[in-house]
């Protein structure tokens, strides 16, 4: 009996700090889902951010409510809330500590999403692998390498290194060398590549195609051949066109060099 009425009169002494609690936790749990769906709209109304960033942001907003408004029920409480912030900063620290790689990738996976220095879809060189990018998160970048396999690499690998995106610009050009021996003549040499480069319906006729002399060799002269395609079209040209000029030069009887070692008789 002593204890039911012990018990009615703590009820009846923190009847108000009960109803107190009730109401901000409401009120909390209401602005933490406002917060959240704030952020999200914001991200839906940057189409060239991605909206991984945003969820992410909007849960740690949200969960900040709710942790801002525990701090002030405990307060109520007569709790001192400044040690328990210490403790939780304290934990917080170790946490950090011990998964500092984690977060790396964490910090370094918000930068590329903020950034976009590429998107799902590009064809990507970055920390040692070349591919094709199927999905960026906030702690790895999937990649489809050009043999079919997966490789996924931590955003801290990534990010602070050289990035080169293939696909950044609509028209680039295909950068091919084609040698002919020492006494071809350059202008025939150059027209036998330009037919080849006008049949190929995938290289473009604006940009024009560059063809000059790029270097003497010890036993060839080295043409640069820089055709422009659409970023789609690279590697097809970049793979066919060898090739082509290769059974052009065949055809209009242009000299092909190779390695060759001259032996004098010292008679």
């Amino acid at each position: 009996m002593e204890n039911v009425t012990s018990s009615l009169g703590w009820l009846q002494a923190n009847l108000i700090n009960i109803l107190f609690v009730i109401v901000i936790a409401v009120i909390a749990y209401w602005i933490a889902g406002v917060v959240k769906s704030v952020i999200l709209r914001i991200g839906k109304s940057q189409p060239s951010l991605d909206e991984t960033l945003f969820h992410f942001l909007g849960s740690i907003a949200r969960y900040g409510v709710m942790i801002f408004a525990g701090i002030i029920i405990l307060d109520r409480f007569g709790i001192q809330t400044t040690s328990l912030v210490a403790i939780l900063g304290a934990a917080s620290l170790a946490v950090g500590l011990a998964l500092q790689g984690t977060l790396s990738s964490l910090a370094a996976g918000v930068m590329l999403i903020l950034f976009r220095p590429y998107k799902v879809g590009d064809f990507v060189e970055a920390a040692g692998t070349f591919g094709k990018v199927e999905a960026v998160t906030l702690f790895t970048t999937d990649m489809i390498t050009f043999d079919n396999q997966q490789i996924i690499i931590p955003n801290s690998e990534i990010w602070g290194t050289k990035i080169t995106n293939h696909s950044h610009h609509a028209v680039r050009g295909v950068d091919m060398i084609a040698s002919v021996g020492y006494g071809t003549d350059i202008k025939k040499a150059k027209a036998s590549i330009a037919k080849v480069l006008k049949a190929n319906k995938q290289v473009l006729s604006d940009p024009a195609p560059f063809v000059e002399v790029e270097t003497l060799g010890a036993s060839s002269v080295d043409l640069l051949v820089r055709p422009f395609v659409t970023g789609a079209d690279y590697f097809d040209v970049k793979y066919a066109l060898p090739q082509a000029i290769y059974e052009q030069f065949a055809k209009d009887r242009i000299e092909i060099p190779f390695q060759q070692v001259v032996v004098h008789n010292a008679n």
